[in-house]
């Protein structure tokens, strides 16, 4: 695998068949709450284990994961405009160029030192896997609302910081693909209604508007 095959954009027209329909505030009524804070660069959480790697390693390992999951939710959150995914994904790969391409050189470097000749396809089955680890169904909606927001989050990071949005949203990204339910709340109280009749009350009528009344309803 290439940096330039590993670093590659989504075709922006493949978002034109979502981008037709409205773009919805919200995927979900109310926001489910994922697990969320810090996580260390070589927790298990984080993905594929990397034994043997050094801190850079593990730094670059957690970076990769975010640009992975980020790239399936590009694919896979085109039914939602409003996420952006596809144009922010694409935007994080030209604005962190840098620190993505620094993070491939240190993973290749990686599998290289520890498999030898057979390090270049052991890093091809580590992308494969990392990749299909956020490939989900049953949560799709909770992963792409999070990685939605965290692709809009790391657009707006200066250069170089990328990783600083791994270390603060990775383990939100990994516990947003554990399946939730909607919420919705609907509360029923008892509604008092004023009875409403057919007919004429002919006895609060006097005279003609009287016999008119009755003749009406013995029609």
């Amino acid at each position: 695998m290439t940096m330039k095959a590993a670093l590659k954009f989504v075709p922006i027209a493949l978002a034109g068949l979502a981008a037709a329909t409205a773009a919805p505030a919200q995927v979900f009524l109310y926001e489910p709450a994922f697990q969320s804070g810090p996580i260390e660069a070589s927790d298990p959480l984080v993905g594929v284990a990397l034994p043997g790697a050094t801190a850079n390693e593990y730094r670059a390992h957690l970076l990769w994961n975010l640009r992975s999951g980020l790239n399936v939710a590009a694919l896979q959150c085109q039914f939602s405009p409003y996420l952006r995914t596809v144009d922010n994904y694409n935007g994080i790969l030209a604005h962190h160029s840098q620190e993505l391409a620094n993070a491939y050189q240190a993973l290749e470097g990686y599998f290289r030192r520890v498999h030898g000749r057979t390090g270049p396809r052991r890093f091809d089955d580590y992308s494969t896997q990392t990749y299909n680890n956020f490939s989900t169904l049953q949560a799709q909606f909770g992963f792409c609302q999070v990685a939605g927001r965290i692709g809009k989050e790391a657009l707006g990071a200066r250069k170089g910081e990328l990783n600083q949005i791994a270390t603060a949203r990775m383990r939100e990204l990994r516990s947003s693909l554990s399946p939730m339910t909607e919420a919705y709340s609907f509360v029923r109280a008892p509604i008092q209604l004023t009875p409403i009749s057919l007919f004429t009350d002919c006895r609060q009528l006097r005279g003609r508007d009287r016999r008119n009344c009755e003749r009406e309803q013995r029609r």
